[in-house]
């Protein structure tokens, strides 16, 4: 089976050719682990998870290698440190298993490799030290910069920018050390209060974009064959990556395939804090939307195109996705998947995959839907079993959740929907004793914004539950 990816580099659908099909090699720009992860982040771990799949598929599981990153030495961690006061490990111990957990649960595999940062910083001086006696960096004022000159006839070409014109568009801060606007950091001095490693240059840190370089090279080689990430990392990042990569290495290249998602919105609208429709993958999982749902949606967007999170391709998804594994329930993935590869194959068709899925199901062919949905990271055993779950709304006021029948359900409608009434009334009173005495019939009424999610307990009590309607 041939493989076709647009490559970022040439801005064609090739066919892929591996380096070497007894190891393919990947690398995917992971998070700077500061934060959870919110869901534009999670698109990336989604898009090269499936890429994952099918080069295991085709190549074998034993002749893949995937690298994900953590960047876990960084300026916005150490402004976290300083704001909370807690010590910088503890930060990125704790931000990078948020991180897996969150992924883990979206069903994405683990790669072969999740290098730290801070576990390669020997490798990242030795690349420094080699541009500098290549000429093609310098130490400046405690720093060391890449010189973009020094390879100005082919930095700029991942991006398709030329670098009179990056100039010209650039916000950058010139530092009064640089010899030109464009040269970037490679190490930059430590204070005595924040993390540092000793260099030939003093005591200092890594810039951001060396770590990657470090990292592929100690892990994946010179040259490897796909280099992805997201569209936000294009440039600076990647064509910073390029540049020094080639440069230290000696090669031409440094990935022969660069691979770009594109961004997300909500709503039809960029996610913005200010806009109020920021949100992490964790604050979803909290709400109740499974993560084999949040999955379902972003592949139902081609990767190469904006992706817009709605809270109807929401619900459709988890429509689908019950009928799906009510269907598959007990099989085993031994149908035809062909077709779920020759989708994949054209270069990640994500939207036509869950197309072949959708005439499998109405099919009735179980087999074959349970075999494409491993392809694509669905109806997975290892995923939350949360399918059982009934749910039920008659005007999107009250979302219920539990294994009870619909007299259950319309018991759960009725008191959440009281519940919300008093609550825009702003009787607060009679609205915390309402839910009280839910909890107590084993109600959990929780206010999600949008809707009122009514959870069954274990402790559910409808005779207690009529009592309150």
């Amino acid at each position: 089976m041939d493989i076709y990816l647009r490559n970022t580099a040439t801005g064609e659908k090739e066919r892929f050719e591996p380096l070497d099909p007894a190891n393919v090699r990947m690398y995917v720009c992971g998070p700077t682990v500061y934060d959870r992860a919110h869901l534009g982040n999670a698109r990336p771990v989604v898009v090269f998870d499936v890429l994952f799949r099918l080069l295991c598929h085709v190549y074998g599981a034993t002749s893949v290698t995937y690298v994900r990153n953590f960047t876990d030495v960084d300026d916005k961690i150490i402004a976290r440190a300083e704001e909370t006061g807690r010590p910088i490990e503890t930060i990125t111990e704790e931000t990078a298993r948020w991180y897996l957990d969150d992924m883990a649960a979206l069903g994405a595999l683990a790669p072969t490799h999740m290098p730290r940062a801070t576990d390669y910083i020997a490798g990242m001086v030795e690349m420094i030290g080699k541009l500098v006696a290549q000429g093609h960096a310098y130490e400046a004022e405690g720093h060391v910069l890449f010189a973009v000159d020094s390879w100005k006839a082919h930095y700029g070409e991942l991006s398709g920018r030329t670098v009179d014109d990056m100039i010209a568009g650039a916000r950058v801060e010139v530092a009064p050390y640089k010899r030109d606007p464009m040269d970037f950091v490679l190490w930059k001095p430590s204070t005595p209060d924040q993390p540092g490693w000793p260099s030939p240059w003093g005591r200092g840190r890594p810039g951001w974009h060396i770590e990657c370089s470090a990292m592929a090279k100690a892990l994946l080689g010179d040259t490897f064959d796909i280099h992805g990430g997201g569209g936000d990392l294009l440039f600076p990042h990647h064509e910073n990556e390029r540049a020094q990569s080639c440069c230290a290495n000696g090669t031409e290249r440094m990935a022969q395939v660069w691979l770009h998602n594109e961004m997300l919105q909500v709503e039809g609208k960029k996610m913005s804090k200010s806009l109020g429709n920021f949100f992490t993958v964790r604050d979803l999982l909290d709400q109740g939307v499974p993560g084999e749902v949040i999955r379902f949606v972003m592949l139902g967007t081609h990767y190469r195109k904006p992706m817009d999170w709605t809270e109807k391709k929401r619900e459709e998804a988890e429509a689908t996705l019950r009928k799906w594994r009510a269907l598959t329930d007990g099989e085993r993935p031994e149908g035809d998947d062909s077709r779920i590869v020759a989708a994949l194959a054209d270069d990640l068709n994500t939207p036509e995959a869950l197309s072949v899925m959708h005439r499998m199901a109405r099919k009735g062919d179980a087999a074959s839907l349970k075999a494409a949905g491993a392809l694509v990271g669905l109806l997975g055993d290892d995923l939350e079993d949360w399918s059982w779950r009934r749910f039920a709304s008659t005007d999107g006021v009250v979302q219920f959740l539990g294994d009870g029948d619909e007299t259950h359900a319309h018991l759960a409608h009725v008191v959440g929907a009281r519940w919300k009434e008093l609550r825009s009334e702003r009787d607060y009173e009679s609205a915390d004793a309402l839910k009280a005495r839910a909890l107590e019939a084993g109600l959990e009424l929780r206010d999600m914004k949008t809707v009122v999610q009514a959870e069954m307990l274990s402790n559910f009590d409808p005779a207690k539950l009529e009592a309150l309607t």
